[in-house]
């Protein structure tokens, strides 16, 4: 069962404690920091790919921490891109990052998106690296949903459990960082993403830890 009650306070005090180290992460490219971390560069390549297939979108970013991602999309062609996440370290970090994006259609927010008064509908919605820490994902992919314009879609991904980084993850972030994580299985994930009005989905398993989703609006 998910913890809804503590959970989002503990996540909120991990990034705003943490968000450098978080940033870090990210920072290394190096073959063998992408040979033990292959996830977040599978992430960052479809994000990437998306935005070319659809030649110049409009992009929001959900949990756009310091703008790694942002970056990239940005650098593909996005042609406006709004970037929101409830950690204030992070949207300075990513404030920093975009600045040479200031004469392009660049936002970026301080808010908890379910609630943020985000305007306009978007091609490609980003949720990366953001549902490993909802208790309550289906409230998200709705909002998604709503905010997602027709023939657009949303990217996403979604850790699940493994024999072999499942037990590191709940060590690291659960009884060391005091920060709750979650994990999905296939069926859950389809039952939600049409609950929530995805009809087609495209869920891939690139690595033992998580799917990478690509749900489409028509």
């Amino acid at each position: 069962m998910r913890d809804s009650t503590a959970a989002p306070q503990r996540v909120r005090e991990r990034f705003r404690d943490k968000a450098q180290a978080f940033d870090d992460l990210y920072e290394d490219e190096r073959p063998l920091v992408r040979l033990l971390r292959p996830g977040l560069f599978r992430r960052r390549r479809l994000a990437v790919d998306t935005v070319r297939a659809h030649g110049a979108p409009s992009v929001l970013d959900v949990g756009c921490g310091s703008g790694r991602i942002g970056e990239f999309v940005l650098d593909a062609g996005a042609a406006r891109y709004v970037g929101i996440d409830f950690s204030q370290p992070m949207i300075e970090l990513a404030r920093a990052r975009l600045g040479r994006f200031a004469g392009r259609d660049t936002t970026l927010m301080l808010d908890d998106f379910l609630t943020a008064p985000i305007e306009g509908s978007f091609d490609v919605i980003l949720a990366l690296g953001l549902f490993d820490y909802l208790p309550q994902p289906e409230r998200f992919t709705g909002r998604m949903f709503e905010l997602c314009a027709p023939g657009g879609c949303m990217v996403a991904s979604f850790p699940r459990w493994s024999l072999l980084k499942g037990p590191i993850r709940k060590l690291r972030y659960e009884w060391l960082g005091n920060c709750p994580i979650f994990n999905y299985e296939r069926p859950e994930l389809e039952l939600m993403l049409r609950a929530s009005g995805f009809e087609r989905a495209t869920i891939d398993s690139p690595g033992h830890s998580g799917y990478l989703v690509r749900a489409h609006r028509e």
